[in-house]
C-alpha cells in the first residue's frame, strides 16, 4: 500500500518530544524519509528507536542548536549530501518563556525571538535553494499568533508567532514560481511535555481551560502532525498561504 507521503524526504525539526515526535512518527508511516533534530539527544534518540521498531525510516541530527546560522547551514547541507533534495520541510521546532510587557526583559523577549522566529528562518533560509519544485514548507504558529490573552501574559510569544503566521504567507509568495507552497498550522491548547510544565500545571490559570474550550478537551500531538501531514502532501496541492487552526474551536468563540 503507498503512503501519502511515499518516498520524500521530510525535513522536520524539533523531533525529540511532542508535536515534533508524533509528526516524525506519522510521516515515517506514510512512507516519508524522516530526517529529524532536535537540541534533546536523548529525547531524539528515543524517537529514531520507536521510528524505527515502527518499521519506518529516519535519520537524526543531536543534538543540534537551530538557532545557530553555522551549524543550521552545515547540518542542511549534509542532508542535501546525503538525500540529493529536500520534498517537505516542517519547521515544527520552537521554545518560549511567558511574561506580562512589564515584566519581559529585553534579554527575554530576544530570547524568545531567537527560539520562536530564528528557529523557523534559519531551516527554511539554508534549505530555501535545496527544495524541490514543487516541495511543501509547513510553519507551527499558535493561537497565539492571532489573539491576545487575558490570562497569559505573553507579549515576546505573541509577537513571534504573528510573525510566523506572516512569514508563511510570505514564503507561499516567494515560492509559488517554483511550485513551492507554504503553509501553517496553529494550535491551541496542546497536551505536551512542555505545556504540562506550565499552562497546564496546577497553578496556572490556565489549567482549567478545557471547560472554555468547545470540543470540552484539549488536543494531543498526533492531531496536529495530523493536519501538518495533510499540508505537506500532494493531497494539498491547491493550499498555500493558509493558516490552519488546530484548537477545537477555542479562537472561534468568546470564553465562557
Amino acid at each position: 500500500m503507498t503512503g501519502r507521503l511515499d518516498g520524500k524526504v521530510a525535513v522536520i525539526t524539533g523531533t525529540a518530544s511532542g508535536q515534533g515526535r508524533a509528526a516524525a512518527e506519522l510521516f515515517a508511516s506514510e512512507g516519508a524519509i524522516v530526517v529529524g533534530c532536535d537540541v534533546d539527544a536523548a529525547g531524539s534518540a528515543e524517537t529514531v528507536r520507536l521510528v524505527t521498531a515502527a518499521g519506518g525510516t529516519i535519520t537524526s541530527t543531536h543534538p543540534l542548536d537551530l538557532t545557530d546560522d553555522a551549524a543550521v547551514r552545515d547540518w542542511i547541507a549534509q542532508v542535501v549530501a546525503d538525500f540529493g533534495r529536500i520534498d517537505i520541510l516542517y519547521a515544527n521546532a520552537g521554545a518560549t518563556r511567558f511574561a506580562p510587557v512589564a515584566d519581559t526583559s529585553y534579554d527575554d523577549w530576544a530570547w524568545v525571538l531567537r527560539h520562536e522566529l530564528d528557529i523557523v528562518f534559519l531551516p527554511v533560509h539554508h534549505a530555501w535553494p535545496h527544495l524541490s519544485e514543487g516541495a511543501s514548507i509547513v510553519l507551527v504558529g499558535s493561537t497565539a499568533g492571532i489573539t491576545g490573552s487575558m490570562t497569559n501574559t505573553r507579549i515576546a510569544h505573541t509577537a513571534t508567532k504573528g510573525g510566523v503566521v506572516a512569514m508563511t504567507k510570505q514564503l507561499a509568495a516567494e515560492g509559488a514560481s517554483r511550485g513551492i507552497r507554504a503553509n501553517c498550522v496553529s494550535p491551541g491548547m496542546i497536551l505536551t511535555p512542555a505545556t504540562q510544565g506550565d499552562l497546564l500545571a496546577d497553578d496556572h490559570p490556565m489549567r482549567q481551560i478545557a471547560q472554555h474550550i468547545p470540543l470540552g478537551r484539549i488536543g494531543q500531538p498526533i492531531e496536529v502532525a495530523r493536519a501538518a501531514l495533510f499540508l505537506a502532501s500532494d493531497e494539498a496541492s491547491y493550499i498555500t498561504g493558509a493558516n490552519l487552526v488546530i484548537d477545537g474551536g477555542w479562537s472561534a468563540v468568546l470564553p465562557g
